[in-house]
């Protein structure tokens, strides 16, 4: 059991979609004051992989935003519908992404783009081009003109 995790249930509790809270109302959710760190606010970020106290947020299924490190508050906004049986895990990259609306252009040209086995992508498609960037056999002027060789 985490130390942190009276936050969690404080927020499973919660059924609005905004929490707003200041730190000083988290410290007595959790029954002591948070460490120094909470002065930076890559530690309200919403990376797993941030601080213990950042997996209780995700599992009451809320992020942070709204994060004002000097004046000691900040948003925690509810990420997925409210259900009669709290999960304690939080969403997984799948989920968050189903979240997301996809632009309606999004995967119109599937299918219709062909690359032929054996063909080199990071081969300049303009050998003449290659020359001019590079400096290769003759000058700028040369090349634009079709000679390419130096005299």
């Amino acid at each position: 059991m985490s130390k942190y995790e009276p936050l969690r249930k404080y927020l499973e509790g919660r059924s609005t979609e905004r929490v707003a809270m200041t730190f000083a109302e988290i410290e007595k959710v959790l029954g002591f004051k948070l460490p120094d760190s909470q002065k930076y606010p890559a530690w309200w970020s919403n990376n797993p992989t941030n601080n213990v106290m950042t997996n209780e947020w995700l599992a009451a299924g809320y992020k942070t935003e709204q994060v004002d490190v000097k004046g000691r508050k900040l948003v925690f906004r509810r990420t997925r519908p409210v259900t009669k049986s709290h999960a304690v895990s939080a969403p997984t990259e799948k989920e968050e992404r189903k979240e997301l609306p996809k632009h309606p252009l999004v995967g119109w040209m599937k299918g219709m783009i062909t690359i032929m086995p054996g063909t080199d992508l990071t081969e300049p498609a303009d050998p003449e081009w290659a020359k001019i960037a590079w400096g290769e056999e003759g000058d700028a002027e040369e090349v634009k003109e079709g000679k390419g060789e130096k005299r």
